[in-house]
């Protein structure tokens, strides 16, 4: 018999109560007192409405739901840089999370915004994770399944650090290790000392990586086991597909560190003629079916693409709510414009079971209309917003 899912009343909500932006994007000022569950943003495109669910996103490791650089997001004319300051409410009681660019030099790879959680300066991005969970799903990963591997990758690295805030540092640890090595690749180096170091620490790292995603990938089909199978959006069945990947599925860890370093050893000559490191969890495919029709994902319509991916990021939000105690805060931008109305009111109905607080925008009020009397509204025009009465 299939286990049931948890009361959503034994998951705690995390929930903004107030959100203060400064020359954010189009946002020259803005403070918004937010209230737990549904809000609905709604305007003409270019109004600001998913600016302001970039700045939400910012209150999580990494470059937010656009992955722009700090130089693209301070609004046009600005000297001073932007800030992003939330009030929080959870099991915890009260936080307050402060980030943004105002007063500094902002460099270009997005790691140069502070970061201070109630007052304090915070050791990392990473510390945020100890407060709040953000999701998000956006137009622009409607291609994800027909994309690049990249995309792939990134979006079951962001899945991962949801509920494993180590991860993002393994990432940033491999990355910097690998270019490093490509660097003496281009060089034409020999010098086998520097070459043994930076690879005892691509295997270790890049183990790790491996070893992670592959929990997700593990804990994702547990949690579809769960879910009904004639549900208004399908169950995705996800596996990981690389040599390192492989060889996880059959040995331990320590073995599998010590094949990969020697892999990367034997296989300097053709690096080097290559130019970069073509072996690794860098490559790893991330590659999805669509369960009830047994397809896989990139051979699905259009429309069987999107409620796949909805499927999956709902199933890995009531993952991360029940492996950390609290619902994640959810960014779903122009979330209903492709479903019919009954599919958008069991999306909504899904969204209270989650007990989370969602943020949703769309170009027409009416999208929305299932959520009448649930839910907040929102009109966004120009850097400004007014509530629906």
């Amino acid at each position: 018999m299939a286990e049931q899912a948890p009361d959503r009343n034994a998951i705690a909500q995390v929930h903004i109560t107030r959100l203060n932006l400064t020359d954010f994007r189009n946002y020259h000022a803005l403070s918004l007192d937010l209230t737990p569950g549904a809000i609905v943003l709604t305007g003409e495109n270019g109004a600001g409405k998913t600016n302001l669910l970039e700045a939400i996103s910012l209150l999580s490791p990494g470059r937010g739901l656009r992955r722009a650089t700090l130089g693209d997001i301070a609004r046009e004319g600005s000297e001073t840089g932007f800030a992003i300051h939330a009030r929080l409410e959870g099991p915890f009681g009260e936080c307050e999370i402060g980030t943004g660019t105002t007063g500094m030099h902002s460099g270009p790879d997005g790691a140069g915004r502070r970061l201070r959680i109630n007052g304090e300066a915070a050791r990392s991005a990473d510390a945020m994770l100890e407060w709040v969970r953000v999701l998000w799903l956006t137009p622009a990963m409607d291609t994800l399944f027909t994309g690049s591997g990249s995309d792939r990758r990134r979006f079951l690295d962001r899945l991962v650090l949801a509920i494993d805030p180590a991860h993002g540092r393994r990432a940033l640890d491999y990355e910097k290790a690998m270019r490093a090595r490509n660097r003496l690749l281009s060089d034409g180096s020999h010098d086998q000392a520097w070459f043994d170091a930076i690879e005892t620490q691509m295997a270790e790292t890049g183990v790790a990586i491996a070893a992670a995603r592959a929990e997700m990938v593990r804990l994702l089909a547990a949690m579809n086991e769960r879910l009904p199978g004639d549900g208004p959006f399908p169950n995705a069945r996800i596996s990981l597909e690389g040599l390192i990947d492989s060889e996880m599925s059959r040995s331990a860890a320590v073995d599998v560190e010590e094949m990969f370093r020697r892999l990367l050893r034997d296989q300097r000559p053709r690096d080097r003629a290559a130019g970069r490191t073509l072996e690794g969890p860098h490559r790893s495919e991330l590659v999805v079916r669509h369960i009830p029709k047994n397809m896989p994902a990139a051979r699905c319509s259009t429309g069987e693409q999107k409620a796949l991916l909805v499927g999956l990021i709902l199933a890995h939000a009531r993952l991360t709510g029940e492996l950390s105690g609290s619902a994640p805060i959810l960014l779903l931008d122009e979330i209903s414009a492709h479903f019919d109305p009954d599919r958008r009111a069991a999306l909504f109905s899904i969204l209270e079971d989650l007990n989370c607080q969602a943020f949703m925008t769309g170009t027409e009020a009416g999208l929305f209309s299932a959520l009448d009397g649930r839910a907040r509204f929102f009109s966004v025009s120009g850097g400004t917003m007014k509530e629906r009465s």
